[in-house]
């Protein structure tokens, strides 16, 4: 574990130095435990690949009384069983206009596009953190046969439920925003969901598989 400085009311706390599953995994277990234990003195913790940001009250705490504080946790948390993640299909009709940079992807890898499709919804991916928009996951490993850099110039607005690629990257698109991202694919399902509990259809540390639908699937799950 390593600890610095973000700001002066912000701590940030390496679990690792590699993204990978055993550091994502120490992340999950010290937030679970911060989210179930709630201090006074915390007032955000934002989960990323490695690391957790701690914003904190700088009135009630300074930098090194948080940096005890949270390596007390992560003792704790240490010991905690592994929670069985949760595992999330989602289906995706791929191609077309609902993936308009399949074809740039397939080009690029020298894969055909079925290939590139059957490598994309063939692997289980671990929702790392959510970010950049209430309810994005960022999805990983891509397999490094079609990871793909994002697009040089983003699109000003890419539409809900848009089945993006960026490195080894892949993620959905809870609502029509501007994006980058390498599009593949769409899927007909609700990212996020004002009314429903939880709203994100996809939580940190959750297991997700994407399955290829048909043109015909997509409108029948997209009626309202």
């Amino acid at each position: 574990m390593r600890f610095q400085a973000a700001s002066d009311q912000a701590l940030l706390v390496y679990l690792g130095e590699e993204i990978g599953a055993a550091a994502h995994l120490s992340v999950v277990r010290l937030l679970h435990l911060l989210q179930k234990e709630p201090a006074p003195w915390i007032r955000n913790v934002q989960p990323a690949y490695c690391s957790l940001l701690i914003t904190f009250d700088a009135a009630a705490m300074d930098h090194a009384e948080v940096q005890a504080r949270i390596a007390t946790y992560e003792k704790r948390a240490e010991s905690l069983p592994e929670v069985k993640p949760k595992l999330v299909e989602v289906p995706v009709c791929y191609g077309g206009e609902f993936g308009p940079d399949l074809a740039g992807v397939s080009a690029k890898s020298g894969l055909s596009m079925a290939k590139v499709i059957a490598l994309h919804c063939t692997r289980v991916y671990h929702a790392y953190f959510l970010g950049f928009a209430p309810g994005f996951a960022y999805l990983g490993d891509v397999a490094k046969e079609i990871a793909t850099p994002r697009l040089e110039t983003p699109r000003k607005e890419v539409p809900p439920g848009s089945v993006g690629i960026a490195g080894r990257q892949t993620g959905v698109y809870p609502f029509a925003m501007p994006g980058g991202w390498q599009l593949i694919g769409r899927t007909p399902v609700e990212i996020l969901k004002k009314d429903r509990e939880p709203m994100a259809w996809i939580a940190i540390g959750d297991q997700v598989k994407f399955r290829p639908i048909s043109r015909e699937e997509f409108a029948w799950r997209s009626q309202p």
